[in-house]
Protein backbone atom coordinates (compact mmCIF):
# COMPACT_ATOMS: atom_id res chain seq x y z
CA UNK A 1 0.00 0.00 0.00
CA UNK A 2 1.45 3.09 -0.99
CA UNK A 3 1.57 5.87 1.59
CA UNK A 4 2.72 9.41 0.59
CA UNK A 5 4.83 7.83 -1.92
CA UNK A 6 6.61 5.18 0.34
CA UNK A 7 5.97 1.70 0.66
CA UNK A 8 5.21 0.22 4.02
CA UNK A 9 5.57 -3.75 4.27
CA UNK A 10 6.38 -6.07 6.38
CA UNK A 11 9.68 -8.31 5.71
CA UNK A 12 10.74 -11.13 7.04
CA UNK A 13 11.11 -9.57 10.78
CA UNK A 14 8.27 -6.92 10.82
CA UNK A 15 8.24 -2.95 9.32
CA UNK A 16 11.07 -0.95 9.37
CA UNK A 17 11.92 2.36 8.11
CA UNK A 18 14.36 5.72 8.22
CA UNK A 19 13.06 7.69 10.87
CA UNK A 20 11.66 10.63 9.46
CA UNK A 21 11.49 9.19 6.11
CA UNK A 22 9.56 6.42 5.80
CA UNK A 23 9.15 5.74 9.81
CA UNK A 24 6.90 9.01 10.36
CA UNK A 25 4.71 9.53 13.54
CA UNK A 26 1.72 9.86 10.58
CA UNK A 27 2.99 6.41 8.87
CA UNK A 28 3.50 4.44 12.29
CA UNK A 29 -0.21 5.76 13.52
CA UNK A 30 -1.63 4.33 10.13
CA UNK A 31 -0.17 0.93 10.35
CA UNK A 32 -0.98 1.16 14.30
CA UNK A 33 -4.93 1.66 12.55
CA UNK A 34 -3.92 -1.59 10.53
CA UNK A 35 -2.73 -3.88 12.86
CA UNK A 36 -5.75 -2.23 15.36
CA UNK A 37 -8.32 -3.78 12.80
CA UNK A 38 -6.65 -6.85 12.62
CA UNK A 39 -7.01 -7.19 16.31
CA UNK A 40 -10.67 -6.21 16.50
CA UNK A 41 -11.05 -8.74 13.05
CA UNK A 42 -9.24 -11.80 13.92
CA UNK A 43 -7.90 -12.50 17.24
CA UNK A 44 -10.08 -13.79 20.10
CA UNK A 45 -10.32 -12.04 23.84
CA UNK A 46 -8.97 -13.63 26.52
CA UNK A 47 -11.81 -14.13 29.40
CA UNK A 48 -13.84 -11.14 27.49
CA UNK A 49 -10.83 -8.63 27.24
CA UNK A 50 -8.29 -7.96 24.37
CA UNK A 51 -5.54 -6.78 25.23
CA UNK A 52 -2.24 -5.57 23.94
CA UNK A 53 1.67 -5.17 25.66
CA UNK A 54 3.62 -2.82 23.61
CA UNK A 55 7.24 -2.26 24.30
CA UNK A 56 10.11 -0.31 22.79
CA UNK A 57 14.34 -0.14 22.27
CA UNK A 58 16.65 2.31 23.15
CA UNK A 59 16.29 3.96 19.39
CA UNK A 60 15.88 7.51 18.67
CA UNK A 61 12.05 8.08 19.79
CA UNK A 62 11.27 4.38 20.48
CA UNK A 63 8.95 5.74 23.45
CA UNK A 64 7.32 8.20 21.92
CA UNK A 65 6.29 5.94 18.54
CA UNK A 66 5.13 3.45 21.13
CA UNK A 67 3.16 5.82 22.74
CA UNK A 68 1.41 6.53 19.47
CA UNK A 69 0.50 2.63 18.99
CA UNK A 70 -1.00 2.47 22.38
CA UNK A 71 -2.94 5.35 22.04
CA UNK A 72 -4.45 4.19 18.71
CA UNK A 73 -5.10 0.91 20.01
CA UNK A 74 -6.84 2.17 23.49
CA UNK A 75 -9.36 4.63 20.51
CA UNK A 76 -10.17 0.97 18.55
CA UNK A 77 -11.19 0.07 22.65
CA UNK A 78 -8.23 -2.18 22.93
CA UNK A 79 -6.54 -2.55 26.44
CA UNK A 80 -2.93 -1.27 26.23
CA UNK A 81 -0.34 -2.74 28.92
CA UNK A 82 2.88 -0.74 27.86
CA UNK A 83 6.06 -0.79 29.42
CA UNK A 84 7.34 1.63 31.80
CA UNK A 85 10.71 1.64 30.40
CA UNK A 86 12.89 0.58 27.15
CA UNK A 87 12.79 -3.80 26.82
CA UNK A 88 14.69 -6.49 25.63
CA UNK A 89 12.26 -7.70 22.61
CA UNK A 90 12.23 -11.29 24.25
CA UNK A 91 11.16 -9.84 27.70
CA UNK A 92 7.95 -8.12 25.46
CA UNK A 93 7.22 -11.63 23.79
CA UNK A 94 7.64 -13.26 27.52
CA UNK A 95 4.45 -10.38 28.85
CA UNK A 96 2.15 -11.18 26.02
CA UNK A 97 2.38 -14.84 27.12
CA UNK A 98 2.09 -14.05 31.23
CA UNK A 99 -0.55 -11.09 30.80
CA UNK A 100 -2.53 -13.33 28.31
CA UNK A 101 -2.83 -10.95 25.70
CA UNK A 102 -3.95 -11.08 22.25
CA UNK A 103 -0.64 -9.64 20.99
CA UNK A 104 2.50 -7.84 21.48
CA UNK A 105 3.77 -4.84 19.76
CA UNK A 106 7.44 -3.67 19.79
CA UNK A 107 9.08 -1.05 18.23
CA UNK A 108 12.46 -1.81 17.20
CA UNK A 109 14.84 -1.98 13.98
CA UNK A 110 16.76 -4.91 15.89
CA UNK A 111 20.11 -5.05 14.19
CA UNK A 112 19.89 -1.60 11.77
CA UNK A 113 21.97 1.45 11.61
CA UNK A 114 20.44 4.32 13.88
CA UNK A 115 18.36 5.89 11.39
CA UNK A 116 15.80 2.89 11.39
CA UNK A 117 13.37 2.21 13.37
CA UNK A 118 10.14 -0.55 13.00
CA UNK A 119 7.77 -2.49 14.51
CA UNK A 120 7.50 -6.14 14.92
CA UNK A 121 4.20 -8.19 15.92
CA UNK A 122 4.27 -10.92 18.51
CA UNK A 123 1.51 -13.43 18.84
CA UNK A 124 -0.41 -14.40 21.64
CA UNK A 125 2.08 -17.40 22.02
CA UNK A 126 4.94 -14.68 21.80
CA UNK A 127 6.17 -15.68 18.34
CA UNK A 128 6.58 -13.41 15.64
CA UNK A 129 3.62 -12.79 13.29
CA UNK A 130 3.60 -14.82 10.01
CA UNK A 131 2.84 -13.56 6.74
CA UNK A 132 -0.58 -14.73 7.37
CA UNK A 133 -1.13 -11.92 9.76
CA UNK A 134 1.19 -9.47 7.96
CA UNK A 135 -0.74 -9.72 5.36
CA UNK A 136 -3.76 -9.03 6.90
CA UNK A 137 -2.91 -6.01 8.12
CA UNK A 138 -1.15 -4.89 4.91
CA UNK A 139 -4.73 -4.87 3.84
CA UNK A 140 -6.23 -2.69 6.46
CA UNK A 141 -3.98 0.06 5.61
CA UNK A 142 -5.87 3.05 4.78
CA UNK A 143 -9.09 1.43 4.71
CA UNK A 144 -10.11 3.18 7.85
CA UNK A 145 -9.79 6.12 9.44
CA UNK A 146 -7.50 7.09 12.04
CA UNK A 147 -8.62 7.12 15.31
CA UNK A 148 -6.21 7.93 18.74
CA UNK A 149 -6.98 8.93 21.96
CA UNK A 150 -5.01 11.45 24.55
CA UNK A 151 -2.36 10.12 26.27
CA UNK A 152 -2.49 11.46 29.43
CA UNK A 153 -6.22 10.70 29.87
CA UNK A 154 -6.22 7.26 28.68
CA UNK A 155 -3.62 6.50 31.19
CA UNK A 156 -6.15 8.22 34.00
CA UNK A 157 -9.28 6.18 32.43
CA UNK A 158 -6.84 2.82 32.63
CA UNK A 159 -7.18 1.74 29.16
CA UNK A 160 -3.24 2.81 29.02
CA UNK A 161 -1.80 0.90 31.72
CA UNK A 162 2.43 0.90 32.56
CA UNK A 163 4.02 -2.12 33.22
CA UNK A 164 7.70 -3.53 34.69
CA UNK A 165 7.74 -6.62 32.20
CA UNK A 166 11.52 -7.27 33.45
CA UNK A 167 10.38 -8.14 36.63
CA UNK A 168 9.09 -11.68 35.85
CA UNK A 169 11.09 -11.80 32.84
CA UNK A 170 14.06 -11.92 35.53
CA UNK A 171 12.51 -14.47 37.53
CA UNK A 172 11.99 -16.94 34.80
CA UNK A 173 15.00 -16.68 33.38
CA UNK A 174 16.78 -16.82 36.83
CA UNK A 175 14.71 -20.34 37.54
CA UNK A 176 15.07 -21.55 33.46
CA UNK A 177 18.61 -21.89 33.88
CA UNK A 178 20.68 -24.46 36.27
CA UNK A 179 21.10 -21.42 38.95
CA UNK A 180 22.24 -23.80 41.96
CA UNK A 181 25.11 -25.10 39.81
CA UNK A 182 26.12 -21.31 38.28
CA UNK A 183 25.99 -19.82 41.83
CA UNK A 184 29.33 -20.86 42.76
CA UNK A 185 30.82 -20.78 39.34
CA UNK A 186 33.86 -18.60 39.36
CA UNK A 187 34.21 -17.75 35.82
CA UNK A 188 34.82 -14.19 34.05
CA UNK A 189 32.36 -12.94 31.54
CA UNK A 190 32.35 -9.56 29.94
CA UNK A 191 29.44 -8.83 28.13
CA UNK A 192 29.01 -6.38 25.05
CA UNK A 193 25.40 -4.59 24.90
CA UNK A 194 25.72 -2.51 22.49
CA UNK A 195 24.18 0.44 23.35
CA UNK A 196 20.94 -1.92 23.35
CA UNK A 197 17.93 -2.39 25.58
CA UNK A 198 19.84 -5.55 27.39
CA UNK A 199 21.37 -3.29 29.18
CA UNK A 200 21.85 -4.46 33.06
CA UNK A 201 19.61 -7.49 32.42
CA UNK A 202 22.01 -9.96 32.93
CA UNK A 203 23.36 -8.67 36.01
CA UNK A 204 20.29 -8.90 37.13
CA UNK A 205 20.36 -12.31 36.00
CA UNK A 206 23.40 -13.25 37.39
CA UNK A 207 22.81 -11.47 41.33
CA UNK A 208 24.00 -13.64 44.03
CA UNK A 209 26.50 -15.50 42.23
CA UNK A 210 30.11 -15.64 42.42
CA UNK A 211 30.40 -15.13 38.47
CA UNK A 212 32.61 -12.28 37.80
CA UNK A 213 30.21 -9.84 35.24
CA UNK A 214 31.32 -6.92 33.44
CA UNK A 215 29.12 -4.85 31.38
CA UNK A 216 30.11 -2.49 28.18
CA UNK A 217 28.20 -0.11 26.31
CA UNK A 218 25.34 -0.11 28.52
CA UNK A 219 24.74 3.44 27.99
CA UNK A 220 21.87 4.71 25.55
CA UNK A 221 23.49 5.98 22.36
CA UNK A 222 20.43 5.90 19.31
CA UNK A 223 23.20 6.62 16.98
CA UNK A 224 25.06 3.51 17.87
CA UNK A 225 28.88 5.27 17.49
CA UNK A 226 28.05 5.44 13.94
CA UNK A 227 27.60 1.68 13.51
CA UNK A 228 24.97 -0.65 13.55
CA UNK A 229 23.84 -2.57 17.24
CA UNK A 230 24.77 -5.99 15.16
CA UNK A 231 26.30 -8.88 17.24
CA UNK A 232 29.32 -9.04 13.94
CA UNK A 233 32.83 -8.65 14.37
CA UNK A 234 33.11 -5.56 12.50
CA UNK A 235 31.25 -3.68 15.54
CA UNK A 236 33.24 -5.37 18.52
CA UNK A 237 36.27 -4.23 18.42
CA UNK A 238 36.19 -3.23 22.11
CA UNK A 239 34.92 -7.01 23.10
CA UNK A 240 37.63 -8.18 20.82
CA UNK A 241 40.11 -5.85 22.33
CA UNK A 242 39.42 -7.43 25.69
CA UNK A 243 39.62 -10.55 25.06
CA UNK A 244 42.93 -9.99 23.49
CA UNK A 245 44.24 -7.82 26.30
CA UNK A 246 42.67 -9.68 28.97
CA UNK A 247 41.63 -13.09 31.34
CA UNK A 248 38.16 -13.68 30.13
CA UNK A 249 36.28 -17.08 29.97
CA UNK A 250 34.05 -15.69 27.77
CA UNK A 251 32.63 -12.49 25.86
CA UNK A 252 28.85 -12.36 25.06
CA UNK A 253 27.26 -10.04 22.75
CA UNK A 254 23.82 -9.03 22.43
CA UNK A 255 21.91 -7.09 19.47
CA UNK A 256 20.01 -3.81 19.67
CA UNK A 257 16.90 -5.52 21.13
CA UNK A 258 18.47 -8.48 23.17
CA UNK A 259 17.15 -11.37 21.20
CA UNK A 260 20.16 -12.04 19.31
CA UNK A 261 23.42 -13.79 20.40
CA UNK A 262 27.44 -13.68 19.81
CA UNK A 263 30.49 -15.01 21.07
CA UNK A 264 33.97 -13.91 21.69
CA UNK A 265 36.52 -16.61 22.55
CA UNK A 266 39.36 -16.21 24.81
CA UNK A 267 42.11 -14.73 22.82
CA UNK A 268 39.93 -12.12 20.96
CA UNK A 269 38.61 -14.41 18.52
CA UNK A 270 34.68 -14.23 17.21
CA UNK A 271 32.52 -17.40 17.68
CA UNK A 272 30.25 -17.71 14.64
CA UNK A 273 26.52 -18.16 15.86
CA UNK A 274 26.93 -21.58 13.71
CA UNK A 275 28.96 -22.66 16.30
CA UNK A 276 26.57 -21.71 19.46
CA UNK A 277 23.85 -23.15 18.14
CA UNK A 278 25.99 -26.42 17.85
CA UNK A 279 27.24 -26.14 21.12
CA UNK A 280 23.22 -25.27 22.30
CA UNK A 281 22.03 -28.39 21.20
CA UNK A 282 24.92 -30.35 22.50
CA UNK A 283 24.66 -29.08 26.36
CA UNK A 284 21.10 -29.59 25.75
CA UNK A 285 21.04 -32.98 24.62
CA UNK A 286 23.89 -34.37 26.90
CA UNK A 287 24.06 -32.35 30.06
CA UNK A 288 20.43 -31.71 30.34
CA UNK A 289 18.82 -35.02 28.45
CA UNK A 290 16.70 -33.71 26.29
CA UNK A 291 15.34 -35.24 23.11
CA UNK A 292 13.39 -33.51 20.06
CA UNK A 293 14.31 -31.61 16.80
CA UNK A 294 16.53 -29.35 15.61
CA UNK A 295 16.14 -26.47 13.36
CA UNK A 296 18.49 -24.45 11.28
CA UNK A 297 18.03 -21.77 8.20
CA UNK A 298 19.14 -22.74 4.94
CA UNK A 299 22.14 -20.79 5.37
CA UNK A 300 23.03 -22.90 8.25
CA UNK A 301 25.99 -24.70 8.90
CA UNK A 302 26.41 -28.49 7.60
CA UNK A 303 27.98 -28.92 11.65
CA UNK A 304 24.27 -28.88 12.89
CA UNK A 305 23.46 -31.34 10.01
CA UNK A 306 26.54 -33.67 11.81
CA UNK A 307 25.52 -33.16 14.82
CA UNK A 308 21.69 -33.62 14.66
CA UNK A 309 22.63 -37.29 12.65
CA UNK A 310 24.80 -38.40 15.67
CA UNK A 311 22.51 -37.61 18.17
CA UNK A 312 19.75 -39.09 16.14
CA UNK A 313 17.79 -35.98 16.10
CA UNK A 314 15.40 -34.77 13.97
CA UNK A 315 16.49 -32.21 11.39
CA UNK A 316 14.46 -29.25 10.28
CA UNK A 317 16.13 -26.77 7.29
CA UNK A 318 13.96 -23.27 6.88
CA UNK A 319 13.85 -20.71 5.01
CA UNK A 320 15.78 -17.39 6.86
CA UNK A 321 13.77 -15.77 9.02
CA UNK A 322 13.22 -17.08 12.58
CA UNK A 323 9.29 -16.48 12.25
CA UNK A 324 9.96 -20.13 10.26
CA UNK A 325 11.72 -21.55 13.17
CA UNK A 326 9.14 -20.10 15.54
CA UNK A 327 5.78 -21.89 13.95
CA UNK A 328 7.98 -25.33 14.04
CA UNK A 329 8.75 -24.51 17.99
CA UNK A 330 4.78 -24.15 18.45
CA UNK A 331 4.44 -26.79 16.57
CA UNK A 332 7.36 -29.59 17.53
CA UNK A 333 9.34 -30.82 20.18
CA UNK A 334 12.17 -28.48 19.18
CA UNK A 335 15.13 -29.07 21.70
CA UNK A 336 16.85 -25.93 19.83
CA UNK A 337 16.66 -23.48 16.88
CA UNK A 338 18.92 -21.27 15.47
CA UNK A 339 19.54 -18.93 12.20
CA UNK A 340 23.12 -17.33 11.00
CA UNK A 341 22.35 -13.87 12.40
CA UNK A 342 22.29 -15.35 16.16
CA UNK A 343 18.98 -15.85 17.11
CA UNK A 344 18.13 -18.72 18.88
CA UNK A 345 14.79 -20.30 19.67
CA UNK A 346 15.20 -22.79 23.02
CA UNK A 347 12.81 -25.22 24.69
CA UNK A 348 10.06 -24.81 27.09
CA UNK A 349 9.87 -21.38 26.59
CA UNK A 350 8.21 -18.61 24.19
CA UNK A 351 8.71 -19.76 20.63
CA UNK A 352 11.17 -16.56 20.34
CA UNK A 353 14.76 -15.45 20.13
CA UNK A 354 16.42 -15.04 23.49
CA UNK A 355 20.02 -12.95 23.51
CA UNK A 356 20.14 -12.97 27.00
CA UNK A 357 19.47 -16.55 27.67
CA UNK A 358 21.18 -18.23 24.68
CA UNK A 359 24.13 -16.26 26.43
CA UNK A 360 23.29 -18.20 30.00
CA UNK A 361 23.10 -21.10 28.30
CA UNK A 362 26.69 -21.29 27.00
CA UNK A 363 27.62 -19.98 30.66
CA UNK A 364 26.00 -23.10 32.07
CA UNK A 365 27.39 -25.22 29.73
CA UNK A 366 30.54 -24.39 30.83
CA UNK A 367 30.26 -24.78 34.56
CA UNK A 368 28.67 -28.61 33.75
CA UNK A 369 31.52 -29.12 31.84
CA UNK A 370 34.68 -26.96 33.68
CA UNK A 371 35.74 -25.79 30.71
CA UNK A 372 35.82 -21.93 29.39
CA UNK A 373 34.39 -21.52 25.90
CA UNK A 374 37.37 -21.92 23.51
CA UNK A 375 37.88 -25.46 25.32
CA UNK A 376 34.19 -26.18 24.26
CA UNK A 377 34.87 -25.11 20.99
CA UNK A 378 37.68 -27.15 20.29
CA UNK A 379 35.93 -30.26 21.99
CA UNK A 380 33.07 -30.21 19.94
CA UNK A 381 35.11 -29.26 16.32
CA UNK A 382 37.52 -31.89 17.27
CA UNK A 383 34.25 -34.22 17.25
CA UNK A 384 32.05 -32.91 14.24
CA UNK A 385 34.82 -31.14 12.46
CA UNK A 386 35.92 -27.31 11.62
CA UNK A 387 33.60 -25.79 9.10
CA UNK A 388 34.70 -22.01 8.24
CA UNK A 389 31.63 -19.45 7.94
CA UNK A 390 31.74 -16.20 6.32
CA UNK A 391 29.26 -13.67 4.91
CA UNK A 392 29.29 -10.15 2.68
CA UNK A 393 26.33 -8.36 2.64
CA UNK A 394 26.59 -6.25 -1.31
CA UNK A 395 24.45 -3.04 -1.17
CA UNK A 396 23.05 -3.40 -4.86
CA UNK A 397 19.72 -3.57 -6.64
CA UNK A 398 18.16 -6.82 -5.69
CA UNK A 399 17.10 -7.37 -9.64
CA UNK A 400 21.11 -7.38 -10.02
CA UNK A 401 20.34 -10.62 -8.29
CA UNK A 402 19.25 -13.31 -10.95
CA UNK A 403 18.16 -15.86 -8.98
CA UNK A 404 17.78 -18.26 -12.15
CA UNK A 405 21.53 -17.56 -13.83
CA UNK A 406 22.67 -18.62 -10.58
CA UNK A 407 20.96 -21.87 -10.57
CA UNK A 408 22.58 -22.91 -13.47
CA UNK A 409 26.47 -22.02 -11.95
CA UNK A 410 27.70 -25.55 -13.14
CA UNK A 411 30.92 -25.44 -10.17
CA UNK A 412 32.40 -23.73 -8.01
CA UNK A 413 36.43 -22.98 -7.58
CA UNK A 414 36.70 -26.43 -9.70
CA UNK A 415 34.16 -28.56 -7.57
CA UNK A 416 31.02 -30.08 -9.27
CA UNK A 417 28.14 -28.49 -8.07
CA UNK A 418 25.85 -31.82 -6.67
CA UNK A 419 22.54 -29.81 -4.71
CA UNK A 420 20.83 -26.54 -5.52
CA UNK A 421 17.94 -25.28 -2.84
CA UNK A 422 15.98 -22.77 -4.27
CA UNK A 423 13.24 -22.24 -1.28
CA UNK A 424 14.77 -19.08 -0.26
CA UNK A 425 17.52 -17.21 -2.32
CA UNK A 426 20.17 -20.31 -3.79
CA UNK A 427 22.20 -22.02 -2.55
CA UNK A 428 24.97 -24.38 -4.36
CA UNK A 429 26.54 -27.58 -2.54
CA UNK A 430 29.54 -29.37 -3.98
CA UNK A 431 30.52 -33.06 -2.75
CA UNK A 432 33.09 -32.07 -0.49
CA UNK A 433 30.37 -29.92 1.55
CA UNK A 434 31.42 -26.24 0.81
CA UNK A 435 28.70 -24.24 -0.47
CA UNK A 436 27.72 -20.58 -1.56
CA UNK A 437 23.79 -19.17 -0.98
CA UNK A 438 22.85 -15.96 -2.91
CA UNK A 439 19.72 -14.30 -0.95
CA UNK A 440 18.38 -10.83 -1.17
CA UNK A 441 17.48 -9.29 2.25
CA UNK A 442 14.04 -9.29 3.26
CA UNK A 443 14.25 -6.36 5.21
CA UNK A 444 17.20 -3.94 3.53
CA UNK A 445 18.50 -3.05 0.04
CA UNK A 446 21.21 -5.59 0.41
CA UNK A 447 21.72 -8.97 -1.56
CA UNK A 448 23.63 -11.23 1.38
CA UNK A 449 26.65 -14.00 -0.05
CA UNK A 450 27.33 -16.77 2.29
CA UNK A 451 29.43 -19.49 2.32
CA UNK A 452 31.09 -22.62 4.08
CA UNK A 453 33.98 -24.97 3.56
CA UNK A 454 36.19 -27.07 5.60
CA UNK A 455 39.23 -24.19 5.11
CA UNK A 456 39.00 -20.53 6.07
CA UNK A 457 40.71 -19.48 2.86
CA UNK A 458 37.96 -21.62 0.84
CA UNK A 459 35.38 -19.95 2.28
CA UNK A 460 36.66 -16.21 1.59
CA UNK A 461 37.55 -17.50 -1.79
CA UNK A 462 33.76 -18.55 -2.29
CA UNK A 463 32.67 -15.44 -1.25
CA UNK A 464 34.98 -13.29 -3.69
CA UNK A 465 33.45 -15.41 -6.59
CA UNK A 466 30.05 -15.21 -5.46
CA UNK A 467 30.84 -11.03 -5.27
CA UNK A 468 32.60 -11.21 -8.69
CA UNK A 469 29.31 -12.72 -10.19
CA UNK A 470 27.15 -10.30 -8.93
CA UNK A 471 28.90 -7.22 -10.10
CA UNK A 472 29.28 -8.87 -13.41
CA UNK A 473 25.16 -8.85 -13.92
CA UNK A 474 25.13 -4.82 -12.95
Amino acid sequence: MSISGTQIKFGTDGWRGVIGDVFTFENVGIVSQAIAEWITHHTNPVDGVKSVCIGYDNRFLSQEFAEIVSCVFAANGIKVILSDTSIPTPALSFGVTRKKSVAGIMITASHNPGKFNGIKIKTAQGGAAGKDITDVVESFLHKTPVKKNELDQSKKDGSITLHDFKVEYVKFIRNYVDFKKIKSAKFKVIQDVMHGSGRDLMQQILKGTQIRLELIRTDVNPSFEGGKPEPVAEYLQQLIGRMKKEKWDLGLVLDGDADRVAAVEPGGKFISPQKILGLLILHLVRNRGLNGGVVKTLCGTTMIDHIAKKLNLKLYETPVGFKYISDLMVTQNIVAGGEEAGGMGLPNYIPERDGSLSGLLLLEMMVYQKKNIKQLLEQMEKEFGAYFYERLDLTIDRRACDLNKIKTIPELLGKKVVNVKDFDGVKLTCADESWLMFRPSGTEPLVRIYSEAKSLKKAKDLIAFGRKFLEAAL
